[in-house]
């Protein structure tokens, strides 16, 4: 009996590593697509910026995209890697990955606190029909806002970016060099060096965070009626209530 649950919970987490696996590539591609935008600004400002999330959206934001392309694969990602963590307690072969090694810290944080507030700030919060929000469409919800709170809520706004840009991209580096040393390893495998992390993640964040400066020194561009609309937007989430 006791083989038989062995050998269950076994096939359970190998399912649950393809599917955490297998999710990576449609969340890589999405966040790829969406920091294209802010890194724009370092060569045309917010406006080109607002141009190329624009087009973006044409991949993450439709019924079907947002679904299946962005949605889907995230809360698989998400339920794959805690189930496993949950099974892998009890494995006598397999044992969860340490919480402060940098793939699992790294995801939980994006996960538990800088996601959600992200996601509900940008995204659920600008669909409220509640004056004076009245649901801001897609096409205003451009990089005016972000500027907004730049502006308004410069260290709130700053420690959020930067918190999230950096776990994302380390929890990608790691991940990435993961699954490289998991299914290609016959061509070459890469060290996990600490060097080697670290000018990813530095040469991948540094573009987006400039960005962000450039647009953090643009003036305002609406008018006051929709600053006040992009001001309650920000004002729903708790954390810009501190």
């Amino acid at each position: 009996m006791e083989n038989w649950v062995t050998g269950l919970r076994e096939n359970v987490l190998s399912c649950l590593t393809s599917l955490s696996h297998g999710s990576a590539p449609f969340i890589t591609t999405f966040v790829l697509i969406h920091l294209t935008a802010p890194a724009m600004a370092n060569l045309g400002g917010s406006n080109l910026s607002s141009q190329t999330m624009l087009l973006g959206r044409e991949y993450y934001q439709t019924c079907f995209g947002e679904r299946y392309l962005v949605l889907g694969p995230l809360v698989a990602h998400i339920i794959a890697g805690s189930a496993k963590r949950l099974l892998s307690s009890s494995s006598k072969t397999s044992k969860p990955r340490s919480l402060t090694s940098l793939l699992s810290w790294t995801g939980y944080s994006t996960t538990l606190f800088f996601l959600p507030i992200h996601y509900m700030t940008h995204r659920i919060h600008p669909t409220s029909t509640l004056l004076p929000i009245c649901a801001v469409g897609p096409s205003e919800l451009d990089y005016e806002f972000v500027k907004t709170g730049l502006d308004i809520w410069p260290k709130t706004s700053w420690f959020l970016y930067t918190g999230l840009l950096l776990s994302v991209t380390a929890h990608f580096t790691d991940g990435a060099i993961l699954l490289w040393n998991t299914y290609l390893r016959n061509t070459a495998v890469v060290r996990r060096s600490f060097i080697r992390r670290m000018s990813i993640i530095v040469g991948f964040s540094l573009p987006i965070l400039t960005g962000l400066f450039v647009l953090s020194k643009e003036p305002s561009m609406i008018f006051p009626s929709f600053a006040k609309r992009f001001e309650t937007v920000f004002m729903s989430s708790w954390i810009y209530r501190l």
